[in-house]
């Protein structure tokens, strides 16, 4: 994920972690908004600011986490995969990691962020795994050829790798080509392996969203730019995606009827490389 301090290019993984508290990431933001612990008053103040702008952030926010386990849970279950390869990874507790051993305790996932907190977590899930293969890489999205390079270290690109991009896309800004970076990311990959996408919505409840990421673009080191249905689908060109296609993320395979009925403001899909 990226995360650069105002008047700096140096990542903030080089920095100590006291250091990221004078200004709010949304890596931590998120992490309050799921009830987590592990962010600064500067992150509290960002996601009360948001929420008071944007009341369904909360249910958006777990929603999409829900959305990542769901998609986790799916890909080790009933497409065999093995391999993982989570880029913008958040606070990753509860999700990639343990959905996926969980099913398949064989399984290999890498994670892939900047945030110094993040890699902190990283490094105690690498040493905590009990079974399969875990590791970390500090890098970000936009340098997907030291990813891959670094990833194969871990896992087998013969063989199919699950691409995880939750949530992370929409911090990538038009002048950096997302869409360029995840054709690289997806021509690395044999066929068979599967394109895992979740990304802020700027045609639900537009008003609400697109005041709320204005907002929250003044406040913390990465800046936001929702996306539409038909620009998030783009992102799968050449793919084939799983019913029910790109979809709210609570509406993506859910466990009940209440789970899709939350108000979640994000697109989310999987799509098959062929």
């Amino acid at each position: 994920m990226p995360s650069y301090l105002p008047g700096s290019n140096a990542p903030d993984s080089e920095r100590p972690i006291a250091s990221c508290a004078s200004i709010a990431h949304v890596a931590r933001v998120c992490d309050y908004l799921l009830g987590g612990q592990d962010n600064f008053a500067v992150d509290r103040e960002a996601a009360e600011q948001a929420m008071r702008l944007n009341p369904d952030i909360v249910p958006t926010v777990r929603a999409n986490r829900a959305f990542g386990v769901r998609a986790t849970g799916y890909l080790t279950g009933q497409a065999g995969i093995r391999q993982f390869l989570d880029i913008g990874t958040g606070m990753p507790t509860s999700s990639i990691h343990e959905a996926a051993l969980s099913i398949a305790p064989q399984s290999r996932i890498v994670y892939v962020d900047h945030a110094p907190i993040v890699v902190a977590h990283a490094r105690a899930l690498v040493t905590s795994a009990p079974e399969g293969v875990t590791d970390y890489i500090e890098a970000d999205l936009r340098e997907p050829g030291k990813i891959l390079a670094e990833a194969a270290q871990t896992l087998d690109f013969s063989r199919p790798v699950a691409l995880m991009l939750i949530a992370i896309l929409h911090l990538i800004p038009d002048r950096d080509d997302p869409y360029d970076l995840v054709s690289q990311l997806v021509n690395a990959v044999v066929p068979g392996s599967y394109l895992v996408i979740s990304h802020a919505a700027s045609d639900i409840d537009t008003g609400a969203m697109i005041s709320m990421a204005n907002r929250l673009n003044e406040l913390t080191a990465q800046q936001a730019v929702p996306r539409t249905h038909r620009e998030v689908a783009a992102f799968f060109a050449g793919l084939d995606l799983l019913e029910p296609g790109l979809v709210r993320v609570p509406q993506w395979r859910p466990g009940s009827v209440s789970e899709s009925a939350v108000r979640a403001q994000m697109w989310g899909a999987v799509g098959r490389k062929r």
